[in-house]
């Protein structure tokens, strides 16, 4: 008997990320490797006191990483591609309904961090990956 797959969608379902990402998928390696927490103190003073809030520096760079690996020309084709790709949601630490960020934030965050700095974070980023056995080459020409 020839079967035929009904789609219905549901407006509620239960989803673990976590466990719909394989254990070797480099973004699900990456998450379990890259202790992004040092990234914090490290830009503390690019950001004011009052105000409306900024995009999280670690989603900002965990962004800028995606873009590096997956080749991307621009924010919109980043954006874009996260919003198709569970890796990517479970990695930059959102829940499978959560409104991603805009490009053009991610295009304005840029701006505003000193060159140096950038770079020293993406060192940073390379080496504990490099220690965990990824490499990256994140902070070369990004």
């Amino acid at each position: 008997m020839q079967g035929k797959k009904n789609y219905e969608e549901i407006l509620f379902t239960s989803v673990q990320l976590s466990k719909r990402i394989p254990s070797n998928n480099l973004f699900f390696r990456l998450k379990k490797a890259i202790d992004f927490s040092f990234i914090y103190p490290l830009t503390t003073s690019l950001y004011g006191k009052k105000g409306k809030e900024s995009l999280d520096p670690v989603v900002f760079f965990k962004l800028c990483l995606i873009r590096k690996i997956e080749a991307l020309s621009s924010d919109r084709k980043l954006i874009s591609l996260c919003r198709l790709r569970l890796d990517l949601i479970y990695f930059l630490d959102y829940n499978i309904d959560e409104k991603l960020p805009a490009a053009v934030t991610i295009t304005h965050t840029r701006r505003h961090y000193p060159t140096e700095l950038f770079l020293e974070i993406c060192q940073q980023i390379d080496q504990q990956a490099t220690n965990a056995g990824i490499d990256l080459g994140f902070a070369q020409k990004s």
